[in-house]
């Protein structure tokens, strides 16, 4: 996409110059008015050559050879790749949508369980849960709001709050979904989706080797500890702008993601209002 668009750039540069000039040549040579020499410049780039105006003098056909070659060149580049720019924005909005089902499935199935986890871990939590509960009347200016308030929270973890058995056992017998999000091509569009995968995948990967947690050494125990942090940052920070994604394009999704929001003690599924 980013070269499309600098030769998009690039082309409208010379486009532009070339009708100036021409412009100019034609009013300075041919005399022509300022309405008339556009006119004349346009219907020649775009290949449409009424033949109402043209040039009479040597030096006026030689101006419209030359508008000719650079301007018809020119102009066809310009509607060639700004019709490509679309097209590949119609592409990258199919990706994305297939990628917000990809990371709303991740919720479902993984991610609001262990957020509900993490949050239980977090001894600062409460400092953080206003701005985690998410409403219908909520716009942009909340999202971002959040957002901002996700990024200064700390995330820390109470080792002593954690039952690494229960949640080895939880993260265990989602090991091969989470496998399969990251075999995932479409992931590769989305590097914060992705990231957060990994960590979440690290962490399964570290309580899957280790067998026995009764006695846990404090430095082992910080060390799992860190990767949850890692893991439970990302989920809150993405678990946002998915949502913020839902209230903007699909408002039933919405409905039910705020009813089951991991964050909120007093949320319910069943509809009451």
């Amino acid at each position: 996409m980013g070269n499309i668009k600098l030769r998009l750039k690039i082309y409208l540069i010379i486009f532009f110059a070339v009708i100036v000039f021409g412009t100019i040549g034609m009013m300075t040579i041919e005399k022509k008015s300022l309405i008339d020499s556009i006119y004349f410049v346009i219907v020649t780039m775009a290949t449409v050559g009424y033949g109402d105006i043209h040039p009479v003098t040597n030096f006026g056909k030689i101006l419209a050879i030359f508008i000719i070659v650079t301007g018809v060149g020119t102009f066809l580049g310009v509607i060639a790749n700004f019709t490509e720019i679309l097209l590949e924005k119609r592409v990258m909005e199919s990706r994305m949508e297939k990628l917000n089902m990809i990371i709303g499935v991740f919720y479902s199935e993984v991610g609001l369980e262990l957020l509900s986890r993490f949050a239980r871990y977090d001894p600062n939590f409460e400092a953080i849960r206003s701005s985690l509960i998410i409403t219908g009347t909520w716009k942009d200016k909340e999202f971002i709001a959040a957002s901002k308030d996700s990024v200064k929270h700390d995330f820390g973890v109470d080792v002593s709050q954690v039952d690494f058995l229960e949640l080895k056992g939880f993260l265990t017998i989602k090991r091969d979904f989470l496998l399969r999000l990251l075999e995932n091509p479409v992931l590769m569009e989305h590097q914060s989706f992705t990231d957060l995968l990994r960590a979440v995948f690290h962490l399964t990967e570290e309580l899957a080797y280790r067998d026995f947690f009764e006695e846990v050494p404090k430095t082992d125990a910080n060390h799992l500890a860190g990767d949850i942090k890692r893991s439970y940052h990302l989920m809150v920070a993405e678990w946002i702008i998915y949502m913020k994604y839902l209230k903007n394009n699909y408002p039933f999704l919405f409905s039910l993601a705020v009813r089951v929001n991991p964050f909120n003690k007093e949320t319910s599924v069943v509809v009451t209002v």
